[in-house]
């Protein structure tokens, strides 16, 4: 996927200014993962095993992590899709039932969680803040 999708779509692109951060999992922290990434990224990777370690607990500093895709995956499998097609059918739906305004409030509580940790110098942060 990496050589064959991503690579050459970033060929298109101007990456010279753009850091790169994967989570931590073990497959996307394998050797060659991780020697593809260096060679398009350098100094630029944000990894459990690149140059730019991977923040503790980042899971809080991106709305992707903490709230997006566990949202949208719960909805897609709501009704167990069965096959290829039921399964991006749910996906294409649940995209498009995503308000502005759900996502305004998501932009909130990450601003929020940023202050916090700008307040806090970095300290671990609770389990959970949220805006209600």
């Amino acid at each position: 996927m990496i050589t064959n999708v991503f690579i050459p779509e970033l060929n298109n692109h101007d990456v010279q200014e753009l850091f790169f951060q994967q989570d931590g999992a073990t497959c996307h922290t394998a050797r060659a993962s991780i020697d593809l990434l260096k060679d398009t990224f350098g100094d630029r990777l944000i990894s459990r095993f690149g140059p730019v370690n991977w923040p503790p607990r980042s899971c809080d500093l991106t709305p992707l992590d903490y709230f997006l895709w566990g949202y949208i995956k719960s909805l897609v499998y709501a009704d167990k899709p069965q096959t290829h097609a039921h399964l991006e059918d749910n996906i294409r739906r649940v995209i498009a039932d995503i308000r502005p305004q759900m996502l305004e409030k998501v932009i909130e509580n990450w601003t929020s969680r940023l202050d916090y940790i700008r307040a806090s110098r970095g300290s671990p942060m609770p389990e959970f803040i949220f805006k209600v």
